[in-house]
């Protein structure tokens, strides 16, 4: 009798233990589909190089701007607390091309403006928390000297909290590459910005630029042997460059200057013996969308990222915003008031970016930098920068308004708060895993 009561309740039991490994082995299904390549979780989130996972990144709501938040629009303001956000003393990887105090400008008020959108804040740039981002993946800066400037501008705002000896600058022409190896051990630089994460292995990430001034492919692809003064566009070729884009995690695309050394440009369309004079407008159009279809054949909306700047903005003339003069940007000290759009800045190549953006199959995020920089006529290299690859002699520095430089921009300067909009939409695009 005894022995039946202990059957039965063995019977009784049964179920219990049959529903359990049941739920045990769907957890385990569960676990397994968010571990693999195809989970939309780690398609967003991205993994490890070594197979290993990543520790989540966690974006709160107040680091995320919110979508009524138009970050383009707003005005710069006098910040000499939180702003310059690193120094030439301390980032050693700046050229002497936007070095403009370690080449004698003499005033350093540039450095001291910080931007500040209409009706809301940019995020705190965190070099931690971005490092966590990247965790396992690419960066990369596509464009001209300019996009170099952005970067150089990146790589000074995140190098600072990277042990020596865990970061190098490589330089694999076209590319310019910066690698970053975080260690397993990091409480002591966590905790002096009072993080609290383990980070349980080392994971690799890195930061980099492609020379490609006009996206697709020219005669002037070298990274070091080229000139405006020759251009040959071959507006209907990418696949050269695009190789080295294929499976970057996130791509930042910028092309402008160089169309615009005048308004005419030789091109190939078809056939690469068949050369001929085209508007730059056109030609333009015609590289965009051979961007475009790379772009519709190449990348994985889930697993990469493309942002697109607008034009960087030049300076050249100064009547523009002091009427009657006849100089340029050298000696400028401060920030223009007001409204002000530059003749140098394009507005039909402003509508074909448009254009070209709203036609796409794939989500591309414009990053209009143009007007918020059209404001800082002060922030530009000027006479305190290079000229084909060397610095201005005495007799040239004596001559501004022949070879004051106002493309380029020193560093800290503009291009960092670029990338602190960069930073914020790479923070609003996060996706949390719960």
């Amino acid at each position: 009798m005894k022995q039946l009561s202990i059957d039965r309740r063995i019977q009784s039991l049964f179920p219990i233990v049959l529903a359990s490994l049941l739920v045990l082995g769907t957890a385990k299904l569960v676990l397994e589909k968010l571990k693999s390549y195809h989970s939309y979780a780690f398609q967003i989130n991205g993994r490890a190089r070594d197979g290993k996972h990543g520790l989540a990144v966690i974006v709160s709501p107040e680091d995320r701007i919110d979508e009524s938040c138009n970050v383009f629009e707003g005005e710069w303001v006098w910040d000499n607390v939180s702003h310059p956000l690193y120094t030439e003393e301390s980032c050693p990887y700046l050229v002497k091309q936007v070095t403009c105090q370690r080449n004698g400008r003499p005033d350093s008020f540039y450095e001291n403006w910080r931007w500040q959108p209409n009706g809301c804040k940019l995020p705190r740039f965190d070099p931690l928390k971005l490092l966590q981002i990247l965790r396992g993946k690419r960066l990369m800066f596509v464009g001209d000297s300019v996009q170099r400037g952005q970067f150089e501008s990146l790589v000074c705002m995140l190098q600072s909290v990277i042990p020596e000896g865990k970061k190098s600058l490589e330089r694999i022409p076209p590319r310019k590459i910066f690698k970053i190896q975080v260690p397993q051990n990091l409480s002591i630089l966590l905790s002096q910005f009072q993080q609290n994460l383990n980070l349980d292995q080392e994971f690799d990430a890195s930061i980099e630029y492609y020379w490609a001034p006009f996206i697709v492919e020219s005669i002037s692809d070298h990274a070091t042997k080229h000139t405006v003064l020759k251009r040959l566009v071959k507006l209907d070729s990418i696949s050269t460059h695009g190789k080295h884009w294929k499976g970057v995690d996130v791509l930042v695309f910028e092309s402008y200057v160089w169309w615009k050394y005048k308004p005419t440009i030789n091109a190939t369309y078809g056939s690469p013996d068949d050369v001929e004079e085209y508007n730059v407008t056109t030609a333009y159009r015609l590289a965009l969308e051979t961007w475009a279809n790379w772009l519709e054949s190449s990348i994985n909306p889930y697993t990469q990222k493309v942002f697109f700047m607008s034009m960087s903005p030049t300076h050249l003339w100064s009547w523009e915003w002091k009427p009657g003069s006849n100089e340029n940007c050298f000696n400028e000290s401060y920030p223009i008031q007001g409204p002000y759009w530059g003749t140098g800045s394009s507005l039909e190549i402003m509508d074909i970016v448009h254009d070209i953006l709203e036609e796409l199959k794939v989500n591309v995020t414009l990053l209009n930098i143009t007007q918020l920089s059209e404001f800082r006529k002060d922030a530009h290299t000027t006479i305190y920068g290079e000229r084909k690859g060397k610095l201005l002699t005495k007799e040239q520095r004596s001559d501004p308004k022949n070879f004051a430089d106002c493309i380029h921009w020193c560093l800290p300067g503009v291009p960092d708060t670029w990338n602190e909009i960069l930073y914020a939409y790479l923070l609003k695009n996060h996706q949390n895993v719960s």
